[in-house]
C-alpha cells in the first residue's frame, strides 16, 4: 500500500508541475493578444469623444424654420371625362367655400361633377390632416383641368371603312386655401 500511495503522490505531483507550465505557456502566448485588445479598446474610447465633438459642431448650425403652410393641393389624373366637360363644372365652384362647392356639385347633373367633388374633398382632407388647417375656413383657390392621355380607337363604318375615335381624359388639379 505504501508503494501505491507513493505512485499516486508522484502522479499528482507531475500533474501539478505540468499545470503551472501549461498556464505559463498559455499566459505568455495569450498575454500579448489580450494586451493588444485592451489597448485597442482604450484607443477606441479615446477616439469616440472626438467623433461626438465633430457631430456637435455640425449641429451648431442655425436651423431654418419653414414658413407656415396655408394651402393644400390635390390632383386627379386621367379622369375618363373630356377636359371641356370638366371645365364647365369647375367654373361653377372656383372661388367658393369648400362646403358650398360640394353642395353645388351635388346638385349639378353633369358627368364631371362626381370626380371634381372627390378631388375637392381630397384637397380639403389634405389641408386638415397634413397641415392642420381649419376645415370651416377653406375655399377653392385654384382649380383647373388639362388634357390627359388620349386613347385612339377605330370604329367600323360602312363599305369596309373605319373612322377614328379619340377617347379623351382630363388631369384635374385643385388647391384649397384658408381664408384669413
Amino acid at each position: 500500500m505504501a508503494e501505491e500511495k507513493k505512485t499516486v503522490k508522484k502522479a499528482s505531483a507531475k500533474k501539478a508541475e505540468a499545470a503551472p507550465k501549461a498556464e505559463k505557456k498559455a499566459s505568455t502566448k495569450k498575454a500579448p493578444k489580450a494586451e493588444k485588445k485592451a489597448e485597442a479598446v482604450v484607443e477606441e474610447k479615446k477616439e469616440a469623444p472626438k467623433k461626438a465633438e465633430k457631430k456637435e459642431e455640425v449641429k451648431a448650425e442655425p436651423v431654418v424654420e419653414k414658413p407656415a403652410v396655408s394651402e393644400a393641393h390635390a390632383s386627379s389624373l386621367n379622369v375618363r371625362v373630356t377636359p371641356r366637360k370638366v371645365r364647365l363644372v369647375i367654373d361653377l365652384v372656383r372661388g367658393k367655400d369648400v362646403d358650398e362647392a360640394l353642395a353645388i356639385l351635388k346638385n349639378v347633373n353633369r358627368a364631371a361633377s362626381t370626380p371634381v367633388a372627390k378631388l375637392i374633398q381630397s384637397a380639403a382632407a389634405n389641408a386638415t390632416n397634413n397641415f392642420g388647417l381649419d376645415k370651416e375656413k377653406l375655399y377653392v383657390a385654384e382649380i383647373q383641368a388639362s388634357d390627359g392621355v388620349k386613347m385612339k380607337r377605330f370604329m367600323p363604318r360602312g363599305k369596309g371603312s373605319s373612322s377614328p375615335l379619340i377617347k379623351r381624359t382630363a388631369n384635374i388639379y385643385c388647391t384649397v386655401k384658408e381664408r384669413n
